[in-house]
């Protein structure tokens, strides 16, 4: 429900749409397939997220806010979405490039999927969480020389939106919480093309890139297997949409 929810967004984005259009879009088709929005109403401490979908545009890493905001050719949009359905959360994040970016942005985009992959690779039973966040650092940091964010991190999801344990995406080998089988964390990296630095703005929210470089957000729902792990979610209905979309950017 999660990843067709982002293809169904992903239909209409194009330069000219309004953020908050992408919202409202996701919202109806939600609850027209049975389930809730997990990021509406979403309290921290006395705030609430008054939005289905967290849009994070160009140097925004993670929980911009939807609004009147046009899309324009070169930006780089962060969605991250969630649904509650059956008792249970879904959640997942995908960057989105419009009309033509360049290619160090892109090569941006290209090395925060592939982290997220080598972090996967690492979630079976028998490593800690540590093992995973050491993947995607020596991957995003070591390999590219891109910042990761340390203020934000992965988690449990389940019953609960955010569950323990924290999956940071940077560590150490061997060090963190033990994984067993049947965990459920969400994996996601969120790397910047300049410093690792980020502050939050006035709208208590949206996390920006402190020398405001570029930022991307991919992020799956993971099970924790003996072997390998189960990836829960899927960008299948996204890349299938992003190649006959003409005003997206396609490196699936």
């Amino acid at each position: 429900m999660v990843g067709k929810t982002h293809a169904e967004v992903a239909k209409i984005m194009r330069p000219g749409v309004k953020t908050i259009e992408l919202d409202r879009l996701a919202e109806t088709f939600i609850r027209d397939h049975g389930g809730v929005p997990s990021f509406k109403n979403y309290k921290v401490g006395n705030d609430s997220f008054p939005f289905t979908l967290c849009m994070s545009i160009n140097e925004a890493v993670v929980h911009g806010m939807p609004s009147n905001y046009e899309l324009k050719p070169g930006d780089v949009v962060s969605i991250d979405c969630g649904v509650f359905m059956n008792g249970f959360h879904g959640d997942s994040a995908y960057t989105y490039g419009i009309g033509e970016i360049d290619e160090h942005t892109k090569m941006l985009l290209i090395a925060t999927k592939e982290a997220l992959y080598k972090g996967i690779e690492q979630a079976v039973e028998g490593r800690r969480v540590g093992d995973i966040g050491f993947a995607i650092q020596q991957h995003a940091e070591k390999k590219y020389g891109y910042g990761i964010v340390r203020e934000l991190v992965g988690h449990g999801v389940g019953r609960s939106l955010h569950e323990l344990p924290e999956v940071p995406n940077f560590g150490r080998r061997g060090r963190g919480t033990k994984l067993k089988e049947g965990m459920v964390i969400a994996i996601e990296p969120m790397i910047n093309q300049g410093r690792k630095e980020v502050e939050r703005l006035d709208d208590g929210w949206t996390i920006v890139t402190s020398d405001r470089k570029m930022s991307a957000h991919y992020e799956h729902t993971v099970a924790v297997r003996k072997k390998n792990a189960d990836i829960l979610s899927t960008f299948e209905y996204i890349e299938e949409v992003v190649r006959n979309n003409a005003d997206l950017v396609d490196f699936s």
